[in-house]
């Protein structure tokens, strides 16, 4: 029997640093937001088999992100106009840096996006960013930089003012 209480605290534990992520690995605030909603409304659907896997909140980020290829592959024609003139996102209240970032990301290819977001930013190391995009170890490694020694602490989305 799905438990509301444990959901909600998954839930409001992890939708924010979700969000920020998939934001990163999108380009888009709004569609993160949107994606990652759809993501935790099918988590709360199957919470019973979520609730009990390793990393719940893997699931629902990798569902998030599935959702949002799915949108890109129906808007291809949005996407290329997205790609010409970008879009405006409601930027106000976000850190310069943060804006930076993502205007940063948007420039590289989806796949390669996502790796660095998951390396980067998720701090996930190369092994679970090939668990968790089913590519090979050495095709998952963001080619970014020296490897790690330690685990970064990971930014979160700074809000001006």
């Amino acid at each position: 029997m799905r438990d509301p209480g444990t959901f909600d605290a998954f839930y409001s534990g992890s939708v924010r640093r979700v969000t920020g992520q998939l934001y990163a690995m999108t380009g888009s605030r709004a569609e993160a937001e949107d994606c990652v909603q759809e993501a935790y409304a099918r988590a709360w659907q199957r919470w019973d088999k979520v609730s009990g896997y390793g990393d719940p909140e893997a699931w629902v980020r990798t569902v998030a992100y599935r959702v949002s290829v799915s949108t890109w592959r129906k808007a291809a024609s949005m996407r290329a106009a997205h790609r010409r003139h970008g879009v405006p996102d409601d930027l106000h209240g976000l850190s310069p840096d943060y804006v930076a970032i993502i205007a940063a990301l948007r420039k590289i290819p989806p796949r390669q996006r996502k790796a660095i977001v998951l390396y980067h930013l998720v701090g996930l190391s190369v092994e679970e960013i090939a668990t968790e995009t089913g590519a090979p170890a050495g095709t998952a490694a963001p080619c970014s930089g020296p490897p790690r020694s330690s685990p970064r602490p990971r930014p979160r989305p700074h809000r001006a003012g």
